[in-house]
């Protein structure tokens, strides 16, 4: 069979956090025959300037108010690999704290370290679970399941915190930021690209 070429993205927060999808991003995504974003897309202009390169599927993520028609999680059948694409956010209950955590370690503490196994209990019979969340890159076998997170095309840091501070944000966002700006261990922007051929499925990470 001829190489399917998938174009992974997740965490955009885009117009929300960046005024449009980078360059690079739609740069890279050229020449892919299907592209899965797995939530906090924030905007339909977003899943727009995507499907301009190639047909989308999405999902929708803890920051997709405005986008209440996506589903919580698709399940796809692509190249005979049954793909679930999902977010992979819990309750509010479970998250803030977590993100309490990283805030004030100034990015240290890696939250959601169990999500895989999590996503892999509770979709057994998928072959690749693409998922995001966490903003960071994961690309690792469990128990026989592809699981696949592109990492975020939005990442806080020093600069990112910053640029948001000078666009007005409520009182409770602007105590976050005060620490988001000194913020030490952070991650690249990136986008995932997985081919799938008649050799198998190789999965490759993009970052900026």
């Amino acid at each position: 069979m001829a190489t399917i070429r998938i174009g992974l993205v997740a965490d955009t927060h885009c117009p929300e956090f960046l005024d449009r999808l980078p360059d690079w991003v739609l740069k890279s995504l050229r020449g892919v025959d299907v592209i899965l974003h797995a939530g906090d897309v924030d905007g339909a202009s977003t899943l727009e300037a995507l499907a301009r390169i190639a047909p989308v599927e999405a999902v929708r993520g803890d920051h997709d108010r405005a986008l209440g028609g996506l589903p919580i999680s698709r399940e796809l059948t692509i190249a005979g690999k049954r793909f679930v694409l999902v977010h992979g956010n819990r309750s509010r209950w479970i998250e803030e704290p977590l993100t309490l955590l990283w805030t004030l370690s100034l990015g240290y503490f890696r939250p959601h370290t169990g999500l895989p196994r999590r996503l892999r209990r509770r979709f057994p019979n998928a072959d690749v679970i693409v998922f995001g969340h966490t903003h960071r890159p994961h690309t690792r076998k469990v128990d026989g399941t592809l699981l696949l997170n592109p990492g975020g095309v939005h990442q806080w840091n020093p600069v990112t915190a910053r640029r948001r501070l000078t666009q007005h944000p409520g009182w409770f966002e602007w105590c976050w930021l005060q620490f988001a700006r000194h913020l030490r261990r952070y991650e690249q922007p990136s986008i995932g690209i997985l081919e799938i051929d008649d050799e198998g499925m190789v999965p490759r990470i993009i970052g900026f």
